[in-house]
């Protein structure tokens, strides 16, 4: 965690989203707290990352995402050397989904 990040505020930013349920709480909130472009960029770069995972190419990416290659190249460094956020992200997503299939079987 980037120390120069942690403060009260952000504190809070964060326990507030913990405190949301469900998909339309979070839209409701993001919508409330963002603009609609910095919420799809937030998006994009989820999505960028997904496919830096997945082995895509920076060419493929941008094809399939809009992403400059500026975005890719920041989120492909994040995934290098961040702190495993998207990581755990997609691990729990999949986790998630394999629950699910589980429970309907």
């Amino acid at each position: 965690m980037n120390k120069k990040l942690k403060n009260e505020s952000i504190d809070n930013l964060f326990l507030g989203i913990l405190k949301l349920k469900n998909l339309e709480e979070c839209y409701n909130f993001f919508e409330d707290l963002c603009t609609i472009h910095e919420i799809k960029s937030l998006a994009q770069r989820l999505d960028v990352a997904r496919l830096l995972i997945k082995g895509a190419t920076y060419t493929e990416i941008g094809q399939e995402t809009g992403a400059s290659t500026a975005t890719i190249s920041r989120v492909n460094r994040s995934l290098n050397y961040g702190c495993d956020g998207y990581e755990l992200v997609f691990n729990r997503l999949k986790n998630e989904k394999i629950e699910e299939e589980r429970e309907q079987k």
